[in-house]
């Protein structure tokens, strides 16, 4: 899939993409509007994270959180009442709400390495779910007849992966059965994405030693011991970081193993045709 030409995809009987790129681009937008043209599959990784590979650690936080009622708790020991996540493709809160927030546990936050224990248990499900796609756009074609195939990667793929070394045990494999796409956006759109973020800060993923860093960093700049931390300025403040640390990473993943659409573009595309001609365009002739 690296080396396809324009040819090769407008040619191609079985078209497969994988897109990533920042949050609110427009990568479930539009997995969900070829999804609805009904010759694409929609694979969303964070949709198979939330149910395959972390459902039952957060149906356990659940249960955790029931225990401490006694009304509950006597129901759930009598198996009276059943807990499940109810997690969707546009609905995956019950994902963000077990990652949770490290910080002062009378504003909702859990103590941070427990936060770290949880940001590791997303590592490998997100590894294992972006692999996952390679047999899903298997399947998709051969059981349900689908002949296209659109993956939704997570927002935080680049921080699985090291898009420099030609080995990558993710980048590898994906991108040879599957064209990775990047969505990429501009200064105006990062700043508009962290405005949102600031109203309503959500859990989010972090590569283990980037996260120690601006956790330390925070506790000193605000003079303050882990317990005491206002979980969501914690999260706000390190959002900024965040994206500094991830674009140049999405970068990369495109130069060395994709190709690279501009947010602008996609805005603009309404129908699957459109979309064929989003990517014809961005390969090379």
């Amino acid at each position: 899939m690296q080396k396809m030409t324009r040819t090769d995809w407008n040619a191609a009987p079985n078209k497969r993409v994988a897109l990533f790129g920042m949050s609110g681009l427009g990568k479930t937008h539009l997995s969900d509007m070829l999804r609805g043209g009904g010759e694409w599959f929609h694979y969303s990784a964070d949709f198979r994270i939330g149910t395959r590979y972390m459902g039952e650690h957060i149906v356990d936080n659940f249960k955790r959180e029931a225990m401490q009622n006694p009304f509950l708790r006597e129901l759930l020991m009598s198996d009276s009442i059943y807990i499940a996540s109810n997690i969707s493709f546009q609905n995956l809160a019950p994902l963000s709400t077990y990652l949770g927030k490290p910080g002062d546990p009378a504003k909702g936050g859990i103590p941070f390495e427990e936060y770290v224990t949880r940001q590791r248990q997303h590592r490998e499900a997100e590894i294992a779910a972006t692999l996952d796609a390679l047999h899903f756009a298997t399947k998709a074609r051969d059981i349900y007849g689908y002949p296209h195939f659109v993956c939704d990667t997570s927002g935080s793929l680049c921080e699985v992966v090291d898009p420099w070394d030609p080995e990558d045990p993710v980048l590898k494999p994906l991108s040879e059965a599957i064209l990775p796409v990047w969505i990429r956006g501009t200064d105006a759109d990062v700043e508009a994405l962290v405005a949102r973020f600031a109203k309503a800060p959500k859990p989010m993923y972090y590569q283990e030693d980037f996260l120690r860093g601006i956790w330390a960093e925070y506790l000193q700049k605000m003079g303050v011991g882990e317990t005491k931390v206002d979980p969501d300025d914690f999260i706000r403040w390190g959002f900024r970081r965040l994206i500094d640390h991830r674009l140049p990473i999405y970068r990369a993943m495109a130069e060395n193993w994709g190709i690279t659409v501009d947010a602008a573009a996609v805005a603009k595309v309404a129908t699957p045709e459109d979309f064929d001609a989003l990517i014809a365009a961005a390969l090379p002739g």
